[in-house]
């Protein structure tokens, strides 16, 4: 179960633009309504601020994800993400990663040393502190999806073809895949959404049923905002719909 509210928290951030300064920026917010099943399960947010890190303004990445009502008597859970973001080359400088998903927590930050490929993981709940080896241009797991936003050749993807990236998770680093499938317009609360779908690359096993379980509708505008996600899950199936937003940098389009 953790592992599924991971990739919700992951997905809801993920948004794309050819390289577009204004694809994002401070302000921005919105929130999905997640659903399991016709069960109502809980939300999750993104937003953006201004931060400092070292005397550099940078973006601030803020993350949430929380059950509600019954889910979140059978399943509580609260989660919380966090990445400092530089505004010209879109690196990480810092993360922040604070959960409790039905008892299993994490309380860690970490600090990346961009010049010498390392990162340094402070484990807050476990007392300790450890020092990776990263390769060039590693994202953490936030500001791989705004990295993605400003990504030159994601405009100019064919069906089938894919982009790979480097991410840190866990103590470790991984390549995120991630799909180009095709265009489809779709019905939601705002109106018809031409999006464009995608579908990142999960491990299949215990949570997923196979590698390409996940799919992801984004919006097919200069904003790129994830509007439906949908997942079929070892048992059951879930799906997350964009419920709000405001501050966006662009105007999004909607067919009348």
């Amino acid at each position: 179960m953790k592992k599924l509210v991971l990739f919700l928290i992951i997905i809801i951030s993920f948004s794309f633009d050819s390289r577009n300064d204004d694809a994002y920026g401070v302000g921005e917010w919105f929130k999905f309504r997640i659903h399991y099943g016709i069960v109502n399960a809980g939300y999750a947010t993104l937003e953006v601020k201004d931060g400092v890190v070292d005397n550099k303004k940078v973006f601030h990445v803020i993350g949430k994800g929380y059950t509600t009502g019954m889910s979140r008597f059978f399943f509580k859970v609260d989660d919380l993400y966090e990445s400092y973001i530089d505004k010209e080359t879109g690196v990480p400088y810092r993360f922040v990663r604070k959960i409790d998903e039905g008892g299993y927590t994490k309380n860690q930050e970490g600090f990346f040393n961009q010049h010498a490929n390392k990162i340094l993981v402070k484990d807050y709940k476990n007392k300790n502190e450890k020092t990776f080896v990263v390769p060039d241009n590693t994202q953490d797991i936030l500001s791989s999806f705004y990295y993605l936003r400003n990504h030159p050749s994601i405009d100019k993807l064919k069906i089938g073809e894919s982009i790979v990236i480097d991410m840190f998770f866990d103590d470790e680093t991984t390549k995120f895949k991630l799909k180009y499938i095709g265009r489809e317009d779709i019905t939601t609360k705002f109106g018809v959404v031409p999006s464009m779908i995608f579908r990142p690359l999960v491990q299949s096993g215990r949570v997923f049923k196979e590698q390409e379980s996940l799919t992801v509708w984004i919006s097919d505008d200069d904003n790129r905002l994830p509007v439906r996600i949908k997942a079929s899950l070892a048992v059951g199936s879930i799906k997350a719909d964009l419920d709000s937003f405001k501050g966006l940098s662009n105007p999004f389009k909607i067919k009348m």
